[in-house]
């Protein structure tokens, strides 16, 4: 891993734990292990420059994760049902220790800088754009599908947020259990 990916790494570790306002560059240079120089060498628009590319770092990762469960069942109410369930195992497992991946960037820069709102937007439609497709290849309606993966995609970021806040995946797994309804033609 080179210099400017450890930059990343770090920081959207960093953000997702501590948030944007609450993580330091100081403290990003001196855990990524790199010297203070690379920082802005690789990102010469300093932090915020570093947590856009965070967020289009962590948002490959979710998608690369999506579209892997997504593509194991051809039925969509399996599909996004499986997704919702994995990410209930890995929260059990791992996000309770490593924060919200993008909502926290999201809700503390949005009013403030309109590049990282839109790098979060853009993330965010991605993975809508994710489940509206899956609901395209089983024949839903495209402007229905469009709709549909936009009511997942929040659902699923707000039972992550209640998961996180009632440290419970409960949120997620009724979620789940809400899909076939949700999806039922």
């Amino acid at each position: 891993m080179n210099a400017k990916e450890k930059l990343i790494q770090t920081a959207s570790r960093l953000f997702q734990l501590q948030g944007y306002h609450g993580t330091g560059v100081k403290q990003i240079v001196e855990e990524s292990q790199s010297p203070k120089g690379s920082l802005y060498y690789y990102f010469p628009g300093g932090k915020e420059q570093l947590a856009i590319e965070s967020v289009y770092a962590t948002a490959k990762f979710i998608r690369t994760n999506i579209q892997e469960i997504l593509n194991k069942e051809d039925d969509p109410t399996k599909a996004i049902q499986s997704f919702i369930y994995k990410i209930a195992e890995f929260f059990q497992k791992q996000f309770r220790l490593e924060g919200i991946p993008i909502a926290s960037v999201a809700l503390e820069t949005s009013l403030i800088s309109e590049p990282l709102r839109k790098a979060c937007q853009e993330a965010y439609i991605s993975f809508q754009h994710q489940f509206t497709e899956k609901l395209i290849q089983a024949k839903v309606a495209q402007n229905k599908a469009h709709e549909l993966g936009i009511v997942i995609n929040s659902m699923i970021e707000g039972a992550f947020l209640l998961s996180f806040t009632m440290d419970s995946v409960q949120p997620l797994l009724l979620v789940a259990e809400q899909i076939p309804l949700l999806l039922q033609q």
